[in-house]
């Protein structure tokens, strides 16, 4: 389960972890984390947990995973977070691209023996999800379901996202069609809309007016009504 900042709170990571589940988020810059101590443990006295504060502006102890990019590098830490109260494996992007300026993106994962750059990864997809709901709201009536019984809102729920999913096969598709040679964009829901909308006004105007279909839609410039208020690329 990916999700941002906000929910990297005890209670709730404690709550995902009960249910056989784990976690990947972001913390903020001033985590209040340690060092696991892995040296020898002396005979006598407690035996020893944590072996400092994690210092998040020098990195010598965390594992250097990948330079991404130029001067934009992946470090990795199994560490102890005091909020939290368990082990996380932590994923730090650390960004010095900008002169005198040193840029961190900390993520991390309750799993701790996830790699660091899949922790990367699946935070970035969260973003894509998130996408998925925008469009569902705004154009496929998620949110509009007008009953509270679970089986009928499961219905409205799998309904609206299947119509989301074949708008966008479709919009690829007809992007395929009129332009094999480019790669596929990404599906815009409003331009969807604007096509269909655009379809419907045009075959009524055809209808209405007794026009040829045939020789309307072989014309050059039909394509460009049909696209007419479309989102530029």
């Amino acid at each position: 389960m990916s999700l941002d900042g906000f929910y990297s709170q005890k209670k709730f990571v404690d709550g995902v972890v009960a249910l056989n589940l784990h976690l990947i988020g972001q913390l903020r810059h001033d985590a209040d984390m340690r060092y696991l101590d892995t040296g020898a443990q002396t005979l006598r006295g407690a035996t020893r947990k944590y072996d400092g504060i994690v210092n998040l502006q020098q990195w010598g102890r965390f594992s250097p995973i990948e330079q991404l990019e130029a001067q934009l590098n992946l470090y990795t830490a199994v560490v102890w977070h005091v909020s939290l109260k368990r082990q996380i494996r932590i994923a730090a992007l650390v960004d010095t691209r900008k002169a005198g300026k040193t840029g961190v993106a900390l993520f991390f994962s309750t799993d701790v023996e996830l790699d660091a750059k899949r922790i990367v990864k699946y935070y970035q997809a969260r973003f894509q999800i998130e996408f998925i709901f925008r469009d569902a709201k705004q154009f496929t009536g998620l949110c509009d379901a007008q009953t509270r019984d679970r089986q009928r809102l499961d219905f409205h729920f799998n309904a609206a996202l299947s119509a989301l999913n074949l708008a966008k096969h479709h919009e690829q598709l007809r992007h395929i069609q009129s332009e094999p040679a480019q790669p596929s964009a990404p599906a815009s829901m409003a331009s969807y809309k604007r096509f269909a909308l655009n379809d419907h006004l045009l075959e009524r105007l055809i209808c209405q007016l007794e026009l040829d279909p045939s020789l309307i839609k072989s014309h050059p410039n039909y394509e460009n009504l049909r696209s007419y208020g479309i989102i530029a690329a």
